[in-house]
């Protein structure tokens, strides 16, 4: 098991602005990379697509997705059984073999789950942190992260230069996107759109929403140990102490809508 692949380590270069015309310089580079910027806002539907299916693939390619007849992929299988699509995005499921606590969901509906989450979540906590993070993309919340980071430094210029259309990335960008991706941050108002949007979800596909209650309560349960500063961790206690908040709102739905509370059961996963 080893760490997940995607930080890239960015280098700031530092100019002096020593004259006038060297200002000037800058200020018409400066038009004319708003002029990119405009541009690349004008990304189609299924432009946005090929740079997510890209960075996906990226992502695949570069960390140890682990193969079909593995535990994991075994138990997260049998989990996800029947649950195809998000309203008419198709899903697939993957586990990356990795140490850092984390899960995420792209805008194409493609679903990554760290083994290391399921190490340490039951069934039906990690149906409910899957559901929040469709829920965050049914909300088009990972959609407009995504945008957004295609907007900025030198992949605002490959998408700008190529009119929209997919440009030949390179591994650095390639990451970066991946990074965007995986470590998207999401404000207060659209974590609880996701967990709604994910209550919904998990109802609609027959599974019980108390899991996702109990991930958030595991979560707070871990709130300081050595898993404090995995990804997952940290955009989960970015809006503290909101957390506690979303658990009392969920918990109230769940009562209403007359939905038993599970057991707490161990992780089934047989570790290798």
């Amino acid at each position: 098991m080893r760490k997940f692949v995607g930080k890239i380590l960015l280098l700031a270069s530092l100019f002096a602005c020593a004259n006038g015309a060297y200002a000037q310089f800058n200020l018409s580079k400066a038009i004319g990379g708003a002029a990119k910027a405009v541009q690349a806002f004008t990304l189609t539907d299924e432009q946005m697509a090929a740079y997510v299916k890209e960075s996906v693939d990226w992502m695949d390619k570069n960390n140890p997705v682990l193969p079909d007849n593995d535990p994991y992929t075994q138990r997260l299988n049998r989990l996800v059984a029947g649950i195809t699509d998000a309203d008419g995005i198709p899903l697939n499921f993957k586990v990356y073999n990795v140490i850092d606590i984390n899960a995420f969901a792209c805008p194409d509906g493609s679903v990554r789950v760290f083994s290391s989450l399921m190490d340490i979540m039951d069934d039906d906590e990690l149906l409910g942190i899957i559901g929040h993070e469709i829920g965050h993309v049914l909300k088009r919340h990972s959609k407009n992260a995504f945008k957004t980071q295609l907007l900025t430094g030198a992949l605002k210029d490959a998408v700008a230069s190529t009119g929209g259309k997919v440009a030949a990335l390179t591994e650095s960008q390639l990451g970066t996107l991946g990074e965007a991706l995986i470590n998207a941050k999401y404000s207060q108002k659209q974590e609880k759109e996701a967990d709604n949007c994910g209550y919904d979800f998990l109802v609609k596909n027959g599974k019980n929403p108390w899991g996702m209650v109990m991930s958030f309560e595991k979560f707070l349960e871990l709130e300081g140990g050595s898993a404090q500063s995995s990804s997952y961790f940290s955009k989960m206690f970015s809006s503290h102490p909101d957390t506690k908040a979303r658990i009392q709102a969920m918990t109230k739905r769940c009562n209403k809508d007359g939905f038993k509370r599970p057991e707490a059961k161990p992780a089934t996963t047989t570790k290798k």
